[in-house]
């Protein structure tokens, strides 16, 4: 019991960190913090994807019913269902993309790079992967939507919010941090996931993984998965190169990639 409490603070911790649901009062003085939770609330990123991604799959569901049918109207319910979940997590993994963007799209050094990743204002690159991913969400649930139906849009919604967030601990796990160790708020997060972490977010992430498969069958899972998985070395050979580890900004960078890749993978068909 006190076990399962324990996981419950940690829980709770991430999505304070991850959400704008309000954890404060004495939930908070119940909840606590300290470095060494905040990283033991690692594992749980899967599980505050379980809430979101809830959230958006029943925006998407709500929506698609209420509408006209058609391809503008399920670019509607895309629209509205990706406003929802940017709003619940205060946009802090497209800002982390935009940011990654900025600092990895010009030949500059490493050093530069990390300074321009820490620097508030977007730039070109930022602004141009910002819109392109959007895009290419909104389009690719929209298109999922209308070739398979609501349900299992919203399905494979929510499970991409789950197994994208799982992406970036493997990546953790992976690279050494790199970003600035004062004045970053994910330093501790990000200073020493433990094993066990990598563990609960397998366990919150499993469910996903048969959610997928029940809703867009093998080929399609397969084709998810190899998406996602590509995705994830993409980024984690990219970080390598460039920044010899990674940083907070190429976490939500990497959640992003991995959850347009799901979504591609969801929507390819089998060649003639």
């Amino acid at each position: 019991c006190a076990v399962d409490m324990q996981a419950l603070r940690h829980f709770l911790l991430a999505l304070q960190f991850f959400t704008r649901i309000p954890v404060t009062g004495r939930l908070a003085q119940w909840v606590g913090y300290s470095p060494a939770m905040l990283r033991a609330s690692a594992g749980h990123f899967p599980g505050v994807g379980w809430l979101v991604g809830a959230v958006g799959a029943l925006v998407l569901w709500g929506a698609l019913r209420v509408l006209p049918g058609g391809a503008l109207g399920a670019l509607v319910a895309a629209a509205f269902s990706t406003l929802a979940t940017v709003w619940l997590t205060g946009a802090f993994h497209e800002d982390g993309m935009a940011d990654t963007a900025d600092g990895l799209g010009g030949a500059v050094t490493r050093e530069r790079a990390l300074a321009i990743m820490k620097d508030s204002r977007i730039g070109t690159y930022g602004a141009a992967a910002l819109v392109l991913v959007l895009a290419l969400k909104l389009a690719l649930l929209a298109l999922l939507a209308q070739e398979r139906g609501a349900a299992v849009a919203a399905a494979v919604l929510l499970a991409g919010h789950v197994l994208s967030r799982f992406a970036p601990l493997l990546l953790m796990r992976a690279l050494p941090y790199v970003g600035d160790a004062d004045g970053s708020k994910s330093k501790p997060l990000a200073d020493a996931v433990p094993r066990g972490g990598v563990l609960v977010g397998i366990l919150w992430s499993i469910p996903a993984l048969a959610l997928i498969v029940l809703a867009l069958g093998a080929f399609n899972t397969v084709a998810a998965a190899l998406l996602w998985a590509l995705a994830l070395l993409g980024m984690k050979r990219l970080l390598a190169r460039r920044l010899q580890g990674f940083t907070g900004d190429t976490l939500g960078a990497t959640q992003q990639a991995c959850e347009v890749a799901m979504l591609l993978g969801a929507v390819v068909v089998w060649p003639a």
